[in-house]
């Protein structure tokens, strides 16, 4: 897909925008939050991945991402990405520094065109019908957010929403829910100070209030946790946990694996510019480890029981991921009624970071 042209781009000013790190049009920058606007700018691992994405429901999915590439020239920055994001999912992005994380954020949000592929938001096509896609978006990317800093932190605020408020449709944000979303991050006792005053945490905090102030069906951001004490960590983890939790669909990169494993569904494991795996991590959550004196026989015999979801062999063990805890006692007298002996069972204990520096160091 090729760039937009000079006279593509002036059809609409909000294309007027700027990244945080050069707000010389910061108040079209603002509309990015909630709205954000196009501007130019090892293979079996690769087919796990598709195949995990293959498993989900497109026609029904907030975020759909196909055979999406982008290419600087020469270099190669993202070759065939395949997402899709469900309602009431958390999909948390890592990989290495320059893997590509934030160059994809930005192409499904809409900040960048890709050299190849389409990204989808609730159905409409981020680059041909943009603003219906990015009226059920709230983002932040490259954070933290850019903020006018001589203005405070409601009057932030108030600025975001009354530019929100001019997409096609969109709702007037009422000074309610300023209030509750200041109090949500837990900065309302700094919200009448200037933004100039804000330490780099209260602004990555103010940046999400910013993001979820229109109560989108989707949320989009980059390392959002970056700068925060571990008390502030925790809070954006529960409110995203929450937002999933209310049906909204949420993608965020981040390196803290072990925190974000506790509530994510899904985690995309980006290296050099390939989804090399997308870890399922509510099939990780009744997996279970049988040593037995026959894994191969062990894994096809559990794999013929109907509520075993899949079965393989592992080492010396037989993994076996189950609808179920309670059908352990199940499978565990299969085996035994068809003559395999079985020395122990146990859950298969799953370590994300453990399984990330496994992936990425292949």
């Amino acid at each position: 897909m090729g760039e937009l042209s000079e006279r593509e781009m002036s059809a609409d000013s909000r294309n007027l925008i700027c990244s945080p790190q050069s707000p010389t049009r910061v108040e079209n920058f603002y509309k990015t939050l909630a709205h954000p606007i196009c501007y130019p700018d090892p293979v079996s691992n690769i087919k796990a991945a598709h195949s995990s994405v293959a498993t989900k429901d497109k026609q029904n999915a907030n975020i759909v991402v196909q055979s999406l590439a982008k290419r600087y020239g020469k270099y190669t920055v993202l070759e065939q990405v395949n997402m899709v994001v469900e309602p009431g999912e958390v999909y948390a992005l890592t990989g290495p520094n320059g893997a590509g994380k934030t160059t994809l954020i930005r192409c499904i949000t809409g900040l960048v065109f890709p050299s190849e592929g389409e990204v989808f938001l609730k159905g409409h096509n981020v680059y041909t019908h943009g603003t219906a896609a990015r009226s059920h978006l709230g983002a932040v990317v490259e954070a933290p957010a850019a903020f006018y800093r001589h203005l405070t932190g409601t009057e932030n605020l108030e600025a975001h929403a009354t530019m929100a408020a001019q997409a096609p449709g969109a709702k007037r944000v009422a000074k309610d829910r300023i209030r509750e979303v200041l109090s949500l991050l837990e900065i309302h006792r700094m919200s009448d100070r200037k933004v100039a005053e804000y330490s780099l945490g209260q602004r990555q905090r103010l940046g999400v209030a910013a993001a979820i102030l229109t109560d989108p069906d989707i949320l989009i951001l980059d390392e959002p946790t970056s700068g925060l004490d571990p008390l502030g960590i925790g809070l954006i983890h529960r409110i995203l946990s929450s937002m999933a939790a209310s049906g909204k669909s949420v993608i965020l990169s981040t390196h803290h694996l072990r925190e974000v494993a506790q509530y994510a569904h899904t985690v995309g494991i980006l290296s050099g510019g390939r989804l090399v795996d997308q870890v399922d991590l509510n099939a990780r959550q009744n997996a279970f480890k049988f040593q037995v004196d026959d894994p191969t026989r062990a894994a096809a015999l559990l794999q013929s029981l109907p509520f075993v979801n899949r079965a393989y062999t592992r080492a010396n063990h037989t993994i076996a991921h189950l609808e179920s805890d309670f059908d352990v006692s199940n499978a565990l007298s299969k085996l035994l009624n068809e003559g395999v002996r079985v020395m122990e069972v146990g859950p298969d204990l799953f370590d994300l970071y453990d399984y990330y520096r496994e992936r990425v160091e292949q």
